[in-house]
């Protein structure tokens, strides 16, 4: 079974504080070392366990570093402060570890994980508040299938309820007058028509109410509207994962209406079981304090007093779908931080229920809001809501413009090419590099610019990168087969941070946070122009040299484009 360079440094210091008698549950307490230049890892459990077995912490620390086992990994240990562990790596492990395909992550054991992601509501157009649920449950999906996890999307679009009662009644009226395409091209447009129909016209509105019981029965003129209507909604969505280079396909759209009839059986269940109580006429579970983490008393209302279904029951059956008939082991929800306490209602109904088994993961990958430069959830000039695809054409018209300016000497279709890709890459990375759980400001010139942690500047190192192949007149893949020989402090750091990929990717993958990938592959392409600097590569002294140096910017290459294909973002060859 593979292991990380975490996995192994842990292992060699157990089998240390073994040694020494200390119990398993003494933690080891490794992380990267903060001053390169004092180590590579450090080690602070020493202290820990001296209160423990009250000792001297670096008496302690001595005695750890005088145990350690032989091993390939550990060039050198020092001892710091009060009892930390500076570890250097060995040279002539990292030659061989980077030559043994160290990109590839073996050892994890394989789960089947559902991931609800991007969720549009079919009623209306896609808008800005959807971007990050879509990019952030995208490059999830990619991390979760490169660690080798079978991995099932699911979009759960709003396509169901009473809204789709006045918007089919809305569609039969102009559809007596003249052709809907043209109305619905424009859904924004269609929506806010058929809404001011209903607030303004109560004949209008008792038909659509109408309507709503005729397709919740299966009425077939009325279903036939319907799909008409998702059809040309889920068309709109498509064209922007398309856009986006996301793996949403239409076969991951389950809308609300799927579960439709598993709505009534999942309510008696909660109230045969004594979970869910009849409160006033609507059906509700409430929750202890414990059980939520909380005092907040809200409670999950599953069935309304006319009878009616909420988002609260079509959620409970999408677990029972997920884990009953899908066996999934692990479900991630990549949701709005603001709808926190229905993800923990939610979690807590169906593993009382046993909708979800014991050891079901239920995560909620929350996030935060995209805020204009004013601090103000994002907006319109005229305080409207901004349309996704209109943010998506801005951001590559405004590469185009950048790119143009840069590339005076390229033929129209060359631009128009980068800057499809450089304006999407910019507005993915902008928003993946972020901690997922904080609010943040857009900025086109902010994520644009070629310097700091951004995708020009990272698709910038990578044609630097290749360029040095193309005056090396070797090939990047060729010189990945070349013996590495580290012996520059530039190198070995470079070569460590290589090593650290597979702990990287699996601690993204962990804990649902992009931003950790975003940040390594950003301080991978800052070592590499450290090492390009300092370390001379095509006039390295020998031809031996040379190869060995092209050997480590082929690896920094594959690495950088591995991490970023991850985020859902393609490396270009020339910028």
């Amino acid at each position: 079974m593979q292991t990380t360079i975490q996995q192994q440094l842990e292992y060699v210091f157990r089998q240390s504080f073994n040694a020494l008698g200390m119990s398993q549950s003494v933690p080891i307490v490794l992380q990267i070392a903060g001053r390169p230049e004092h180590g590579d890892f450090q080690v602070n459990g020493a202290m820990a366990a001296a209160k423990q077995l009250k000792q001297n912490p670096r008496e302690l620390a001595a005695k750890i570093i005088e145990n350690l086992p032989d091993n390939p990994l550990v060039a050198s240990c020092e001892i710091a402060g009060p009892g930390f562990i500076n570890i250097k790596l060995n040279n002539q492990y990292l030659n061989l570890a980077l030559a043994d395909d160290i990109l590839h992550i073996g050892g994890i054991r394989p789960e089947t994980v559902v991931v609800d992601y991007s969720a549009p509501n079919l009623a209306k157009e896609m808008h800005v508040g959807h971007l990050r649920s879509t990019v952030i449950g995208d490059a999830l999906v990619r991390i979760y299938e490169y660690l080798g996890h079978s991995v099932i999307r699911r979009n759960h679009v709003g396509d169901w309820g009473t809204q789709f009662g006045m918007l089919t009644a809305y569609l039969e009226e102009i559809k007596q007058e003249n052709s809907s395409e043209i109305e619905l091209s424009d859904l924004e447009d269609f929506y806010r028509k058929a809404k001011i129909r209903f607030d303004e016209d109560p004949v209008f509105a008792d038909t659509a109410r109408d309507f709503v019981v005729r397709l919740q029965s299966g009425d077939e003129k009325i279903l036939g509207y319907w799909r008409q209507f998702v059809t040309i909604s889920l068309g709109h969505c498509q064209k922007i994962y398309d856009m986006l280079h996301t793996k949403l396909t239409p076969n991951d759209v389950v809308g609300e209406s799927f579960y439709n009839d598993l709505l009534a059986p999942m309510v008696k269940l909660l109230l045969d079981k004594g979970i869910a109580v009849d409160s006033d006429g609507a059906v509700c579970v409430f929750f202890t304090p414990e059980e939520l983490g909380s005092k907040d008393e809200t409670p999950f209302i599953i069935q309304k007093k006319d009878g009616g279904y909420l988002y609260a029951t079509t959620d409970i059956a999408a677990v029972y779908d997920r884990v009953q008939r899908l066996h999934s082991s692990r479900l991630v929800y990549v949701i709005d931080a603001r709808q926190s306490l229905h993800m923990k209602q939610l979690f807590v109904t169906t593993k009382k229920a046993a909708v979800a088994a014991v050891d079901t993961k239920m995560e909620h990958a929350a996030f935060g809001t995209m805020m204009g430069e004013d601090g103000k959830p994002f907006k319109t000039r005229s305080g409207g809501t901004v349309k996704l695809l209109e943010l998506i054409n801005e951001s590559i018209e405004r590469a185009q413009v950048m790119i143009a300016g840069r590339n005076p000497e390229w033929s129209a279709a060359e631009v128009s090419e980068l800057a499809e890709i450089l304006g999407i890459a910019a507005l993915k990375y902008a928003d993946l590099s972020k901690n997922r759980l904080s609010d943040y400001i857009f900025s086109f010139d902010k994520m644009l610019a070629f310097e700091g942690n951004t995708a020009p500047y990272l698709l910038y190192a990578y044609t630097r990168i290749f360029s040095i192949f193309k005056k090396s007149g070797y090939s990047l893949d060729e010189s990945l087969s070349w013996a590495l020989d580290i012996k520059e402090d530039a190198e070995h750091r470079l070569a460590v941070h290589i090593a650290r990929f597979a702990d990287i990717v699996s601690e993204t993958a962990r804990e649902n946070y992009p931003h950790y990938l975003c940040g390594y592959i950003y301080e991978l392409a800052g070592l590499f122009m450290r090492f390009y600097e300092s370390c001379p590569v095509l006039k390295a002294e020998s031809k031996p040299l040379m190869r060995s140096r092209l050997a480590l910017a082929a690896l920094t290459a594959k690495t950088l484009q591995t991490g970023l294909s991850l985020l859902g973002i393609p490396v270009v060859e020339k910028m």
